[in-house]
Order: structure tokens, then C-alpha cells, then sequence
């Protein structure tokens, strides 16, 4: 086969697999990757073994909720990247990607202000108590003073456990309300150069003293339950705590437990150890919670946007580019 202009090909077409998608069409895709001279196979992969079988010959598997284990890593010979749609990686065995030398990407860029914007909806509704309010007018209890005590923005520390693209972004939103600001996160610490008036807590100080506190850090071995019953006791009993990043890193039974016991003020969740919600978890008869389903990420742009950025990584690793967002690098 004849390399044709712009191309990575040299003597043949690389094999791109994408292993599941939940998307209405691939079109975006195919434009990336076929414009580019590769070969797109796309498939709805739910175990381990279909993967196996879908990858088998694949130069590039782009992956959205398919389970990436080490089976599954073990068995791809030919290839040179996985990424994955979206910010997380739980569903891919990095440790197993790292011992057989293939990269791991994701696309951290894409929903940046979709995200912002829902986790900074969500702590507002719950510091103005909106979803009790609207609760108690829907049976006709009508009172010009809310439930429970209300401060004012001002008078309130947001905290942002995390201090990423996506954590930045909610704080510059919060600072158009008048917040205090604060972050906390493993590689910041006194001197760390971070946006003026944002203050550095350690993880002890955000939960004693965090009014909202907003969860933005990856689920991994150490951050599994970073919230549960010891951080309860610790926290203010008007603290508000926000999940729109990974359920696991919160302990659920743990929050149902605060909130019913009125330990914390509220919670309001995005996302969910187990998705969807089981029907008999306890958060579901948890008072002051607010909840959505998993849809933070999305708008009418952030899909497109997510698709693109996606097929534009794997082409990168296959012309043998430097990946722009390595989780594994190589």
C-alpha cells in the first residue's frame, strides 16, 4: 500500500479498535482515523473475553467502559497505545499496561467547563437549600426562612480536595460568589505556586474547617474511601461535601449514615461507588442529598469534543508522536 501524503503509513494500514462507546455515531472517529490511513473496528464489549476477541491484531485500542485487565493487556501483542474516553482510568489494569510496555492516555481536556459548571451548581443549590425548599412548597409549606441555618457565601471556605484542571475551574467559580478559597492535594504545599487567595489545607484542616468540599482527584489504592466516617466526625456540621469525580472515593454507607444522623449539613453526588444507584442503598432515604447521574461531563459540545480528542491521541502514538496526556507513559 502506497503512503499517501499527511499519512503515518509506511507499508500497511494500522489497526484501531475501539472496544465499546456509547455514542450515537463513530462518524468523528472514522474521519481521525481513516483520513489518517488506519483501519477502524468498533465493537460493544461488555467482559473481558469479548475484548480479547475484538482486540486480537489491534495496533491501537480506544476503550470507554470495557474492562482493560491484565487478560486482556496480556493478549495484545501488536499494540502501541490504549486510551480511553474520558478522564478516568479505573477500568484499565495500568500496573499490567506498565509491565508490558504499552502506554495508557486519556482525554483530562475535554469537559473542563461542563464539569465546573455542575459541581458549582450543585454546592450552590445545597449551601441555598433549594432542593429542601422546593420540597417543602411543593406541600404547601410556605416560610420566607429556610429549614436549617444558611450562611452567607462569604462567610463560607470552599475547598477543593484536588487541585487539577477541573478543581481550578470550580474555584474560579466560586470566587465570583465571594468564597473563600482553599485546595488540598498531595503535590501542593506551602509556597506551591497556585491562583491568588486560594489557600493550601492538609487533608486534617479541609475537613475541620471546609464549609464545601468539593472531590476532584482520581480513584486509586490510596484515595478508595477518603471519605468516610472518620472524615464525618471531623467535619463542620454544616459542611456540605460534593462528589462529581469518582464514586469509590467516597464511603456511601458511611455519608447515608452522616447525613441521617445529621453530622453533616449535605451531599450532593454526580457520581457513585456502584452506578446506577442500587434501589435499596440507604442514601436513597438520606435527608439534604442531591443527587444526578453521572452526567456532569456532558453538553451538546463535549461530546464531539471527547470523540475527536480521543481518535487524535491514538493517531499521535501511532506516528509515533509524544502522547499529550500519557497516564503510562512509556
Amino acid at each position: 500500500m502506497t503512503a499517501r501524503k499527511g499519512s503515518f503509513l509506511l507499508e500497511h494500514a494500522r489497526k484501531f479498535v475501539i472496544t465499546d462507546y456509547g455514542f450515537p455515531s463513530l462518524a468523528i472517529e472514522r474521519k481521525v482515523i481513516e483520513g489518517a490511513g488506519g483501519e477502524l473496528a468498533a465493537f460493544q464489549c461488555k467482559t473481558e473475553e469479548e475484548v480479547i476477541n475484538a482486540a486480537k491484531g489491534a495496533n491501537v485500542l480506544i476503550v470507554q467502559w470495557a474492562p482493560i485487565t491484565r487478560a486482556v493487556i496480556r493478549s495484545l501483542s501488536e499494540c502501541k497505545v490504549i486510551v480511553r474516553y474520558g478522564i478516568g482510568t479505573d477500568n484499565v489494569d495500568l500496573e499490567a499496561a506498565r509491565d508490558h510496555g504499552i502506554p495508557v492516555c486519556n482525554v483530562p481536556d475535554y469537559c473542563i467547563d461542563e464539569v465546573a459548571d455542575h459541581t458549582f451548581a450543585l454546592a450552590m443549590s445545597l449551601a441555598r437549600q433549594l432542593p429542601m425548599i422546593d420540597q417543602a412548597v411543593r406541600q404547601c409549606v410556605w416560610k420566607t426562612v429556610p429549614p436549617r441555618p444558611m450562611l452567607a457565601s462569604r462567610q463560607m471556605t470552599f475547598v477543593t480536595i484536588g487541585y487539577g484542571r477541573i478543581a481550578r475551574a470550580v474555584l474560579e467559580r466560586a470566587r465570583a460568589s465571594k468564597l473563600q478559597l482553599a485546595a488540598c492535594d498531595p503535590y501542593l504545599s506551602a509556597g506551591s505556586p497556585v491562583a491568588d487567595g486560594v489557600q493550601i489545607m492538609n487533608i486534617e484542616e479541609t475537613f475541620r474547617s471546609g464549609d464545601i468540599i468539593s472531590l476532584h482527584l482520581p480513584l486509586t489504592k490510596n484515595s478508595h474511601h477518603l471519605v468516610g466516617a472518620d472524615a464525618f466526625n471531623k467535619m463542620k456540621a454544616t459542611a456540605i461535601l460534593i462528589n462529581t469525580s469518582r464514586g469509590g472515593l467516597i464511603d456511601t454507607v458511611a455519608l447515608a449514615d452522616a447525613l441521617q444522623r445529621g453530622k453533616i449539613a449535605g451531599a450532593a453526588l454526580d457520581v457513585f461507588e456502584q452506578e446506577p444507584l442500587p434501589k435499596d442503598h440507604p442514601l436513597r432515604n438520606s435527608p439534604n442529598a442531591l443527587f444526578t447521574s453521572h452526567v456532569a461531563w456532558y453538553s451538546e459540545l463535549s461530546v464531539p469534543e471527547l470523540q475527536r480528542m480521543a481518535a487524535e491521541e491514538a493517531v499521535r502514538a501511532v506516528k509515533g508522536e509524544a502522547p499529550q496526556n500519557p497516564v503510562v507513559p512509556i
